[in-house]
């Protein structure tokens, strides 16, 4: 069972990456290990800082994750076996909503990020498909072990799949998901992702017609 911190620290990591400068074909680690860097130096811009930027720090943070996920891949997966009879509206519809679900759901965690220590174990790379293992030191010295699965698309590796403490994120959601669907159907699913997804839009309303 991980416990909630663990997600919360493993998760905000998930989104503290990006993409390789263009033409620079890194390794799958070299590329997160740079992107990492690179990131926390952006949110420790003064003109990011404070309450007041919190829907631009989101902002910016949600593009990175735009470009370094391939939520389309991770979509499918986590659907599985449900994923092919899907008409190609379906399709879209699902990853439409899926990624928003996804990255509203966690690119928050990213806040709780304070600092804590990445170190690198080494990666193993199959092909076009990289597993780059790491582990998160947290300031009382608990170890998460965290394994980032990639695919290569070009000079670019994107992120398919995480395995927290042993728990696949893919695996998570397509047994949830799973449950959904085998119990009321594939359009009940849709409908409880697009009442989350009001949800979502709800609670943040308020919040900007604040800042206003």
């Amino acid at each position: 069972m991980i416990g909630r911190r663990s997600w919360s620290v493993a998760l905000a990591s998930l989104f503290i990456l990006s993409t390789a400068q263009g033409g620079w074909a890194a390794t799958a680690q070299e590329q997160l290990k740079g992107a990492i860097d690179r990131v926390v130096t952006t949110l420790d811009s003064p003109a990011l800082k404070g309450e007041g930027k919190a829907a631009e720090r989101r902002t910016a943070v949600r593009k990175i994750a735009n470009e370094i996920f391939d939520f389309g891949e991770i979509a499918r997966r986590s659907l599985g076996r449900y994923w092919q009879p899907l008409s190609d509206a379906q399709r879209s519809e699902f990853v439409g909503l899926f990624s928003d679900l996804l990255e509203r759901s966690y690119i928050s965690k990213i806040e709780l990020y304070g600092g804590e220590k990445i170190v690198y174990s080494g990666e193993r790379v199959d092909g076009d498909l990289a597993t780059v293992s790491t582990k998160i030191i947290t300031k009382n010295a608990t170890e998460i072990p965290v394994d980032y699965r990639l695919f290569r698309r070009g000079d670019r590796w994107l992120i398919y799949d995480v395995n927290i403490e042993g728990i696949s994120l893919v695996s998570n959601y397509r047994t949830q998901f799973n449950k959904i669907i085998q119990t009321s159907g594939y359009n009940t699913l849709v409908d409880r992702m697009k009442t989350k997804q009001a949800e979502f839009l709800e609670e943040n309303a308020p919040k900007k017609k604040a800042q206003n």
